[in-house]
């Protein structure tokens, strides 16, 4: 009997999420770079669904995991040492939120961060009611799905959470709905999943004021946004308003497990008592997965590629064209293109893995590839994705 290489085993041992996966098999990464055991390389135009935003395998992230190992790793459940890689990445990181945003939760990921954050709304305005919208992703855990605001990846885990509320994204009249019932809305500024859908000014401005008036938290979640995607460290900062908790994950880790929710102490406080630990995570905030998110936060203000983010976004905006993309859209250096069905799309994302792109569908619109590359990405690393991303869709439509 041949022996079983890892591909086999993949499909034998490892749980499944598709029936189709991309199936690379990764030997290494670095920068904007995936090489696979055959030594191909792929340009990661997704960044690990914005978790690489700094890139793969940056040597100063390395070397911190590297120190903090030496150290220790996990040594006791979340909130109970003072553990010097948590404390120096909460005060590094709030350094850069407003004063209403000074208290971090570190949790393992952004769905914990989701639920994290939905025990904090009811537990702070003694409330039930959640207000999430059509549209919204904000994680696959039970909780997080019921404010999923798409109906086909929900109806198989029925029952799920009562007392939500999906209003329509974007639509002024619908926020004559929320009442004094209501505990919080939550909300992305830019709906990842149903293709980079950035909200209205005015109606972001509506939903503060008519928060504030019924003193509702008004929950905004960056977990893809954040960390420099849109042009700004975080997209609210776009939208002049402050989020009363912020919701953040994927790229707070640095390429390591961590998410968070952040708020003001006042409220975080909330948790501590009527009951006890009113959330609790044993591995959230792990103490490796902070010292990589630090030092990546140091990295991505450092290098100036935050302030690069509008110039790639016009460069992708005013390059990146052909006549089978009906629409685009965009918001920094994260795009959607738009294609005649899902099908299509779907095939011009195998094409592009052929050639040496890793892109992907989104999951609310499956007619659209994903544009998120890392945001080290040079001009000259553009040209190339550009090129072989058009090359891909006229593969496509040759066969």
């Amino acid at each position: 009997m041949a022996p079983i290489n890892n591909r086999q085993l993949f499909f034998q041992h490892l749980a499944q999420t598709s029936d189709k996966p991309i199936g690379i098999e990764v030997a290494s990464a670095k920068g904007v770079y995936i090489i696979d055991v055959d030594g191909k390389a792929f340009m990661d135009m997704i960044a690990g669904f914005s978790v690489c935003n700094i890139g793969h395998s940056h040597p100063a992230v390395i070397q911190a995991i590297q120190e903090q190992i030496q150290k220790y790793m996990h040594v006791i459940v979340y909130g109970e040492f003072v553990q010097a890689p948590q404390v120096q990445y909460a005060k590094h990181l709030t350094g850069y939120l407003p004063e209403a945003l000074q208290s971090v939760y570190f949790t393992n990921s952004g769905a914990e961060a989701t639920e994290g954050a939905m025990k904090l709304a009811k537990r702070v305005t003694g409330r039930t009611k959640i207000v999430s919208f059509k549209g919204a992703y904000h994680g696959s855990t039970q909780g997080a799905l019921s404010v999923m605001g798409d109906e086909y990846f929900k109806n198989a885990f029925r029952p799920l959470l009562p007392d939500i509320l999906q209003l329509r994204y974007n639509h002024l009249e619908d926020i004559e709905l929320i009442d004094n019932s209501v505990a919080c809305v939550l909300l992305e500024l830019v709906q990842a999943e149903t293709g980079v859908t950035p909200a209205h000014k005015e109606w972001v401005a509506a939903l503060r004021k008519k928060c504030d008036a019924l003193c509702i938290l008004l929950m905004v979640d960056e977990i893809q946004s954040g960390f420099g995607r849109t042009g700004t460290l975080f997209a609210f900062e776009q939208y002049e308003m402050v989020p009363d908790v912020l919701l953040v994950g994927k790229a707070l880790g640095g390429g390591l497990p961590l998410g968070a929710f952040i708020t003001s102490i006042k409220m975080m406080s909330t948790l501590t008592e009527n009951p006890v630990l009113g959330h609790i995570t044993t591995f959230g905030g792990n103490p490796v997965s902070c010292a990589a998110g630090n030092a990546a936060l140091t990295i991505l203000q450092d290098s100036g590629w935050i302030g690069a983010v509008k110039e790639k976004e016009q460069y992708l905006s005013q390059h990146l064209h052909h006549p089978a993309i009906l629409h685009r859209n965009h918001f920094g250096l994260w795009m959607s293109l738009q294609f005649e069905s899902a099908a299509l799309a779907k095939k011009i994302a195998a094409a592009c893995v052929e050639n040496g792109i890793i892109t992907d569908w989104f999951l609310f619109a499956e007619d659209r590839i994903r544009i998120a590359p890392p945001l080290s990405i040079t001009i000259d690393e553009l040209i190339i994705a550009i090129e072989k991303i058009l090359a891909s869709i006229n593969d496509t439509l040759a066969e």
